[in-house]
């Protein structure tokens, strides 16, 4: 395995930069390494050998040039399947999809390139982004790097797959309900979902447009809060997206990296605990809030009573944007087209192709989100569904008056086996309980790997959330917190490639 591919992104950025390697040597690394072990681990729908080769020559040349380059110029990254990129097969991991090639970046595709950061490819997703373990694609499932039988966490397992097999130093996921956060957790990599509207939606494939956001992926604090910098800020292209400076996250995280938390408060949701969580979870996570208080935080306990309702209130209001957000894949503008013999009506060809292109999962929500938007349901279903939402912004209001940060569990558990929740939803949305709150509420919150669980061996993440537009107060904590725990090691080497 080439020593390339085990550096951190800001390493390889100096190590580009100062022509000590090349960003060429540097991608083909990466691609040797995914042509390896991808087959095993399935994090990658399509690889762009050409473009990411062409990608880090050009760096190549500005640097010889002596022209300025941006800090991660020359580090490779894969990007989630949602985000669109001109000309590259661009399918949210579902049939409907399949082969179109979409004639735009999405902003956050044309920010990375314009930073010099060479894209790898398109990583595998639960089909739409609707889903907790990347078992709902369409292209079949991404395996965990610790143990292959296990989920990677979703709705991007492939990019949190891909940072843990260390086929890319950099990621970029989606966030509607924890699909940044869960992966990164089970995987042992950060994951930051952003504060709502700090990264640019557009050209994003919407599921629920108040709650997804595109965020950074990574093997370090310090990486994730580089990567944040190169795609905040705002763009008028979305409309949703907030017009203020991105929170100066890299400094938080240099700071943080000194491990002094003296003066910060830091509070434990006692909601997130008890029946449903995995004891080693638990432990892992105790001896994690044990350690913030060493670097000197102040902890409390913080009650957050609406967070019990967060998971119902999801699935209303996530499965309903869905129903509409979806109903655009009709056969008649792009994407697929089934039963279009000269004969069926556009009705017939439109009912044929959404149940040729849409996968189980994303039925099931088109349907429930149907359903509490129909008429005489919707008050009664949506409208408590967005009540329970404003409690829940509410409470984190009512908490951050209190402390700093707040800090959680990512997740109630570590990987689940493959095929294990398939066919018991509830089972699987559970997987959320944690990250759901702060994509209601609109606030950042990011995953850091907290080591692994004493009973099986395997990631556990500790969550920590910061009020709206201070991204950079979690990045100071998670960054102190990083140095104090030191390495948890490495996924083993993927067997079967």
């Amino acid at each position: 395995m080439s020593d390339l591919i085990r550096e951190n992104a800001s390493d390889l950025a100096a190590k580009i930069a100062s022509r000590e390697t090349s960003a060429v040597e540097v991608a083909q690394a990466h691609l040797d390494r995914i042509d390896q072990v991808d087959g095993a681990v399935h994090a990658f729908l399509h690889v762009d050998r050409e473009g990411a080769l062409a990608a880090a020559r050009a760096v190549d040349q500005d640097i010889a040039d002596g022209r300025p380059v941006g800090p991660l110029a020359g580090v490779p990254l894969a990007l989630k399947d949602v985000l669109t990129a001109e000309g590259i097969p661009t399918t949210a991991g579902s049939k409907m999809l399949e082969g179109w090639r979409p004639p735009y970046d999405a902003t956050v595709t044309r920010r990375l390139k314009e930073a010099g950061v060479v894209i790898l490819g398109k990583t595998n997703m639960d089909e739409f982004a609707m889903g907790s373990s990347t078992e709902n694609s369409a292209y079949g499932p991404t395996r965990n790097p610790w143990d292959l039988d296990r989920i990677p966490g979703g709705s991007g397992g492939g990019s949190s797959a891909a940072l843990a097999a260390f086929e890319a130093p950099l990621a970029i996921g989606t966030d509607t309900g924890g699909s940044i956060r869960q992966p990164g957790a089970v995987t042992g990599t950060v994951g930051v979902k952003p504060t709502y509207g700090g990264v640019s939606r557009y050209g994003l494939i919407a599921f629920s447009s108040s709650l997804d956001q595109a965020g950074p992926c990574a093997r370090s604090v310090l990486d994730a809060a580089l990567l944040h910098e190169v795609i905040g800020g705002h763009d008028p292209l979305d409309s949703t997206s907030v017009d203020v400076p991105v929170p100066p996250v890299v400094a938080a995280a240099r700071e943080g990296a000194n491990g002094d938390l003296t003066g910060v408060r830091v509070g434990v949701v006692t909601q997130f605990s008890g029946d449903g969580y995995q004891p080693g979870v638990l432990r892992s996570f105790e001896a994690a809030v044990a350690q913030l208080k060493q670097l000197g935080a102040e902890v409390v306990e913080v009650s957050c009573p609406s967070f019990d309702f967060a998971l119902p209130a999801y699935y209303l209001i996530a499965p309903s944007e869905a129903s509409s957000n979806l109903a655009r894949f009709d056969s008649m503008r792009y994407g697929l087209r089934v039963g279009d013999d000269g004969t069926r009506s556009a009705e017939e060809v439109m009912s044929l192709t959404r149940e040729a292109g849409f996968g189980p999962e994303v039925k099931r929500r088109i349907m429930i989100g149907t359903y509490a938007l129909s008429s005489g349901y919707y008050d009664a279903y949506y409208g408590s569904a967005q009540k329970v939402r404003t409690l829940i912004t509410r409470d984190f209001a009512s908490a951050f008056e209190r402390v700093d940060v707040l800090v959680s569990p990512t997740t109630p558990t570590t990987a689940f086996r493959i095929g294990e929740r398939v066919d018991d939803p509830l089972a699987m949305y559970k997987a959320d309980l944690c990250t759901i709150p702060a994509n209601l509420a609109g606030t950042p919150a990011l995953s850091i790997p907290s080591g692994l669980s004493d009973e099986d061996g395997l990631p556990v993440g500790l969550q920590i959330m910061a009020p709206a537009l201070q991204d950079h107060r979690m990045y100071r904590v998670a960054a102190a917190y990083e140095v104090a725990r030191g390495p948890i090691g490495s996924a083993p080497e993927p067997v079967g490639a």
